[in-house]
């Protein structure tokens, strides 16, 4: 019998090729929720946990601060922060944007891919497809764009929303800015804490105030593919935000001032439209006297 030798050639995606998170949709199994510590070796751009949760402790560390110090300035749990640091969880977007607000991180900085150090934004930056970085996170992996730079007022993404289903309150995410999703491709449910639901189709896209609370989950048999943008607070959501927080009695007497004012108005323009008093007696009596 003659023997026959079959040479069996392993089939990898090229990252460069297909961009990270198209890999990572192409690729998606049930045993893909719970990722491996260490970046794939086709997916170099790949930010791990552990060196992730690294960046948080290196930062606390600089402060000066215990976990409790941290967990006092950014709300976020002493348990998260630890694990977090330890690389056993992975954040959501409201958590990591807590920290880094907290530990005055930059996001292109906590982001920054591993041995490249972000410089502050003074020209036009180009990420090639497959090159963001990519973090995978509670509900999306995130591939983040331009992450190679600092300062900007837009944190710009390319997102796989893995999260299947909405468990309660405790995952809505909330922070400062606004926020855009534009999907690429499947089909994704938004909620938010108000009640409100949107699906989004291939083509749709959403704008809101990221304050309120919400998540997102995948409804289409792929995971969802989307481009996502927040930003940071802006000036008159920051104005909004310091009046609201004024005294009561400041509002009130800045609305008594107004009354007052309009009250002032109406009465001269009453006296303007008034008519003339009558003067007939008083010049009959002048052409007597004389």
């Amino acid at each position: 019998m003659r023997k026959i030798n079959l040479h069996i050639r392993k089939f990898e995606p090229n990252a460069q090729a297909t961009g990270t998170i198209s890999t990572l949709a192409s690729c998606h199994s049930k045993r893909m929720k719970q990722p491996a510590l260490q970046p794939a070796p086709n997916e170099p751009h790949s930010l791990d946990r552990v060196t992730f949760g690294g960046r948080i402790r290196a930062a606390r560390k600089r402060f000066g601060w215990t976990l409790q110090d941290l967990a006092n300035a950014s709300g976020v749990s002493i348990t998260t922060i630890s694990r977090a640091e330890r690389g056993l969880l992975a954040l959501g977007y409201e958590n990591f944007s807590a920290l880094a607000h907290a530990l005055q991180l930059d996001m292109g900085s906590l982001f920054a891919q591993e041995g490249v150090d972000a410089e502050p934004f003074s020209a036009p930056v180009v990420t090639r497809a497959g090159q963001g970085v990519v973090y995978w996170g509670e509900a999306f992996a995130y591939e983040f764009l331009a992450s190679s730079v600092v300062g900007k007022q837009m944190i710009p993404s390319v997102g796989l929303v893995h999260a299947r289903d909405i468990k309660g309150l405790g995952d809505f995410a909330r922070h400062a800015g606004e926020e855009f999703l534009y999907v690429i491709s499947g089909a994704v449910e938004v909620h938010f804490e108000t009640g409100e639901q949107q699906l989004l189709r291939q083509g749709d896209s959403i704008y809101f105030d990221s304050r309120i609370g919400h998540a997102y989950k995948s409804v289409s048999k792929q995971l969802a593919r989307i481009v996502g943008v927040t930003t940071s607070e802006s000036g008159m959501m920051r104005l909004a935000k310091a009046d609201k927080q004024k005294p009561t009695r400041t509002r009130q007497s800045r609305s008594n001032a107004i009354e007052s004012t309009a009250m002032k108005q109406k009465k001269t323009a009453g006296k303007a439209l008034s008519p003339p008093r009558k003067t007939g007696s008083r010049a009959k009596r002048n052409i007597t006297s004389s």
